[in-house]
């Protein structure tokens, strides 16, 4: 027998019932459950065990539900070298999530190997806000999964850290959970410049932006010179049809303010470091996670619909199975 018909006599058949998640139509304004379809299948999956194979079988526990989806849901996104492009019809919608290795006949996976995001969070203020000790810290979006982590890390810096959240069980978990030295309710806020100030009366030295708009206009306003700002995100910007300018750009000359957009893609090279300093500060009891787990693929559709109304309390994921 050749090795051609070793590696055919050694491929594996698998019919596997699969889930899935359809979006039925691009959305437009505020995405809702009705957007979205639950499906149910057999999957045909097909492994060869041969001496030069490499493939995969994964089987998805988590998925996680994120804001910059939104953006993929709108049928406009066209821009050249943009890192976000919209789904296309009959394609799959990709995303994040925890997988278990049930096969593997690649070398770099091996069956039960788990993994776990957080490079956002740590590039985005490590590598773009190259913080110090004694910053002055402000983090929009603070308990998502992504900012609760950010402000964690400049605690850890020996900063003076501030958060903003939707809700007064959000402004707590950030004050008594996760060690913010302030946070407070932005919807109770009349006017945001004054919060500002009240929290940073000598200025912000660095803002992590989860929000835009309005919520990053008003900021460049009160850093201090030479302060940094990262773009992650703006949740405010992306369920309305005209974007909200931001209008204070003058501010970033004035005070020579370094302002940068990034995406966790451009720093995956980081990992190994993100996966170091955090087992280290898990085991000495240092970092907190908080997750808001929904159960069950059908209830995926809910469960990404409720970011953008700030029902979450913490990173969003969706559990499919647990083993």
């Amino acid at each position: 027998m050749n090795k051609g018909d070793e590696e055919k006599r050694t491929m594996m058949k698998k019919l596997i019932p699969n889930k899935q998640i359809v979006l039925n139509h691009y959305v437009t304004g505020y995405p809702k459950e009705s957007d979205f379809g639950l499906r149910s299948s057999t999957t045909s999956c097909t492994l060869s065990h041969g001496s030069t194979s490499s493939a995969v079988l994964l089987k998805n526990l988590y998925l996680s539900c994120d804001p910059y989806m939104r953006h993929r849901m709108s049928d406009h996104i066209s821009h050249s070298g943009t890192i976000v492009q919209s789904f296309t019809s009959g394609s799959v919608l990709v995303g994040y999530g925890v997988s278990k290795v049930i096969e593997s006949t690649h070398p770099s996976f091996k069956e039960g190997i788990l993994g776990m995001p957080g490079i956002a969070a740590y590039a985005g203020f490590h590598k773009i806000c190259y913080p110090k000790e004694g910053d002055c810290v402000y983090v929009s979006s603070a308990s998502g999964g992504v900012g609760q982590l950010v402000g964690q890390f400049a605690k850890l810096m020996g900063c003076y850290v501030v958060g903003s959240a939707s809700t007064k069980e959000k402004v707590d978990l950030l004050k008594h959970k996760m060690g913010f030295d302030e946070a407070f309710n932005y919807k109770e806020e009349y006017d945001l410049g004054s919060a500002l100030r009240r929290y940073f009366p000598q200025g912000i030295d660095i803002y992590f932006d989860n929000v835009g708009g309005h919520m990053l206009d008003e900021v460049i306003l009160h850093m201090k010179v030479h302060g940094r700002i990262a773009l992650c995100g703006m949740i405010s910007q992306y369920n309305i049809e005209k974007p909200e300018g931001v209008h204070n750009m003058f501010s970033l000359i004035m005070k020579r303010i370094e302002m940068k957009g990034f995406a966790e893609t451009d720093f995956r090279h980081v990992y190994p470091e993100l996966v170091e300093l955090c087992i280290k500060y898990l085991q000495e009891g240092k970092l907190v996670y908080v997750e808001d787990i929904a159960q069950g693929l059908e209830n995926a559709s809910s469960a990404l619909v409720g970011i953008f109304y700030g029902r979450n309390v913490g990173k969003q994921v969706v559990c499919i199975a647990k083993e």
